[in-house]
């Protein structure tokens, strides 16, 4: 039978009343999986491909046909945004259904979560944190709740997979499952998975089922790609002009390349649907202010907005609103906050300044445009600041160029995303699952704990030695305390954490105060700014006029002109050994690269021939100075550590200039050659990570790692991080 037919009639009606042509491809595998088996299922495709509806459609049929004791469907997503965005579509598609459907998170309604506990049915939509919150403050709710809970959709894998916080959701669910004694099916939803594979093994997680991934032709899409490059040169010397008198009349130079930059980005965006990704908040406050200074100068309407995790929620809804509407032609200035799939219409283009920071996030901010049958288009811009006469021969080479060009070449050419690594020694998660399970059942013995907890499948690597050496760690610090029957109990220092609203969470989320505009909140900064000082916040600045310590909140009024404002961390990327490799044949060979603009061409012949006259293509190590080296083994970032790190056992000064290098830098007495049987030697040795003189506190940055033994977080970099066996591997040819 043709699936179309197998499907709820309110379903067939909806399908009906939207005109569609047909089911695609992965919407018909979708219902054979859950029509026709009992596997779990991961759906990975591409942005705007029906993924959402794949999901929906045969789990709803499924609830229809055969409706739940309980909460029948749950939904799971990173983003309250988009739990906000799907309610709509899904209250749309259920109107005739009966199925009702709730969303729990921070901000929804208390009168309605009320209800579905007295009475569970339906769909749930809900965050991480919530369901956390759920399972330790309300396990008799729990227990009804999903008593008969058929299907659990994870909605964007990827951004789980590569975070503690999916950690945290696959601990929850598994705690449910075994509360209520039901195994509800898995759906797992993505469209950047490099290792599906690993996305399997993820989403199965002590659930004993299978996993279907089935791969449909999507078909190949037409792609408009452009990258542009402006240049500030650090030595204004070179652009003094004169009257013929000596006197200098006029400098150039300098920021030129910036304002060159806005003007281009003006042009090319005005009466355009626009995205503009940058790499940090501080970046895109300050093209989206420049870009509406250059509006008002040319009386152009302001249709500039912000949109990052510190802009006030109200406002980033506000602008999500505007981008739907097909007559606004909002510019929007974004970070990784508009990568996941809220709904925001079709876009005429999306831009990406400077280098993305991964081949994943480029596909996921490539998908953000071309929806609805437009073909996507995605301009690049670079603004190099060049310091003329560089004494350094690597100096002129920008990584970031390559490292665009090989990201746009392994994506559109060869389809490859970077596999996401598991992470096996999540101590903070450890500390947090266990609060969490005294807090839900209160006192219980150390073995009984110890089931409980290591029982959980995020935790199978973890030996039992070391949660016995994190427990009796915890009651030395009184987060635990023993009972006078000799069992474990929250201590004093313990209820602090537990008791504070910031526990459901175990992502770092920096403590931020609050910027208002009278009353009206704009967003968060994480350091004061005093009264009198400008800054920028939502694309606008703003002058502080007050500020309440005690209530972390500054009040601010609007000033024209356009000013500076700098948070404190942001966005971190390494790069794979696929990526870093792609770069070396961009630099070794002459290929075609049509979406380059006659400058980027120059710029890449320029860094070619620099590239093949300095040795680093064909050399593992190439002298920069008389005692500084620079060792290339064209391998991923956590390969190149491992490296450093095997260097300084041997008592070489050696380090990575930045996070994405893809070199170490060596200082060194001997020559090129000894340096070279000294990392031979290293790759022959059976070395024990253990004994590499990393710094004391090196740790992976996580929540809650304050409470960790330092030997255990030393632990999680070494399992987790480092890669011996991979950096072995692929050095094995050189």
């Amino acid at each position: 039978m043709d699936i179309f037919y197998r499907l709820a009639p309110f379903i067939q009606d909806f399908i009906y009343q939207n005109k569609w042509e047909e089911l695609r491809g992965n919407q018909v595998a979708a219902c054979q999986v859950v029509f026709d088996s009992d596997d779990n299922l991961l759906l990975s495709s591409g942005t705007a491909s029906g993924k959402t509806e794949a999901a929906f459609l045969p789990v709803l049929t499924e609830l229809y046909n055969n409706p739940s004791r309980s909460v029948g469907i749950l939904y799971i997503s990173p983003l309250k945004a988009l739990i906000n965005d799907q309610f709509i579509r899904l209250e749309q598609m259920l109107i005739d259904s009966h199925i009702p459907v709730t969303k729990w998170h921070g901000d929804a309604s208390q009168t309605q979560k009320n209800k579905l506990i007295k009475s569970p049915e339906g769909l749930l939509q809900i965050t991480p944190e919530s369901l956390e919150s759920l399972i330790t403050n309300k396990r008799g709710a729990v227990l009804s709740m999903f008593s008969d809970l058929r299907f659990v959709i994870i909605d964007e894998v990827h951004y789980f997979m590569r975070d503690v916080r999916g950690l945290q959701l696959l601990c929850v669910l598994e705690r449910i499952m075994r509360l209520t004694g039901v195994n509800p099916r898995r759906i797992g939803l993505s469209a950047t998975l490099g290792d599906l594979s690993l996305a399997q093994n993820w989403l199965n997680t002590n659930t004993g089922r299978a996993c279907a991934a089935p791969v449909t032709q999507e078909g190949k899409k037409r792609v408009r790609l452009h990258v542009e490059r402006f240049v500030n040169y650090a030595d204004k010397r070179d652009f003094e002009t004169t009257d013929g008198s000596g006197n200098i009349t006029d400098v150039s130079g300098g920021d030129i390349g910036d304002r060159e930059h806005y003007e281009y980005l003006f042009k090319q965006t005005l009466d355009k649907k626009t995205i503009i990704f940058t790499n940090s908040r501080e970046e895109t406050e300050f093209i989206l202010a420049h870009l509406r200074e250059i509006a008002l100068k040319n009386k152009a309407p302001d249709v500039y907005r912000v949109h990052h995790g510190n802009v006030s929620a109200l406002l980033r809804e506000s602008t999500e609103d505007e981008m739907k509407s097909a007559d606004e032609k909002i510019v929007t200035g974004a970070t990784v906050t508009l990568e996941l799939g809220i709904d925001i219409g079709s876009l005429d283009q999306a831009v990406q300044v400077g280098a993305p920071l991964s081949v994943s996030s480029f596909a996921q901010r490539l998908g953000r445009c071309g929806r609805r049958g437009q073909v996507p288009q995605l301009l690049f811009t670079f603004v190099e600041s060049i310091q003329i006469n560089s004494a350094d021969i690597l100096g002129p080479i920008n990584w970031g160029f390559i490292r665009t060009i090989g990201i746009i070449e392994l994506y559109l050419k060869e389809h490859w995303l970077e596999p996401i690594p598991p992470l096996h020694h999540a101590y903070n998660l450890l500390y947090h699952q266990t609060m969490s399970c005294l807090k839900s059942s209160g006192e219980m013995s150390a073995a009984a704990l110890a089931q409980n907890v290591l029982s959980l499948g995020c935790f199978t690597h973890i030996p039992q030695e070391d949660y016995k050496h994190l427990l009796t760690h915890l009651i030395e610090i009184d987060q635990l305390a023993r009972t006078e029957h000799g069992g474990l109990m929250i201590g004093r220092e313990g209820e602090k954490v537990i008791n504070s609203h910031k526990f459901l969470t175990v992502f770092i989320a920096p403590e931020y105060l609050l910027v208002k505009d009278e009353n009206r909140t704009i967003g968060t900064v994480d350091k004061i700014y005093p009264v009198g000082t400008r800054f920028a916040l939502a694309g606008i600045a703003w002058e502080t006029v007050d500020v309440n310590e005690k209530s972390k909140v500054i009040f601010v009024k609007r000033v024209p002109g356009i000013s500076l404002v700098d948070w404190d961390v942001d966005f971190t990327a390494e790069v794979h050994t696929v990526l870093v490799r792609k770069m070396r044949s961009i630099l070794l060979e002459d290929g075609e690269y049509p979406y380059l603009s006659l400058r980027c061409k120059e710029r890449l012949n320029e860094i070619q021939y620099i590239s093949r006259n300095s040795g680093i293509l064909e050399n593992l190590v190439t002298q920069l100075s008389e005692k500084k080296f620079a060792i290339f083994p064209w391998i991923g970032t956590r390969q190149l550590m491992t490296l450093n790190y095997a260097l300084r056992h041997k008592g070489i000064k050696s380090k990575l200039p930045y996070i994405t290098c893809v070199y170490l830098e060596v200082i060194f007495d001997g020559t090129a050659e000894t340096l070279e049987f000294v990392i031979q030697d290293i790759l022959r040795s059976h070395l024990d990570l253990y004994a590499l003189p990393l710094p004391d506190k090196v740790q992976v940055e996580s929540k809650y790692n304050e409470f960790i033994p330092l030997d255990l977080l030393r632990k999680q970099f070494i399992e987790d991080y480092l890669d011996f066996e991979g950096l072995k591997r692929d050095m094995s040819g050189i």
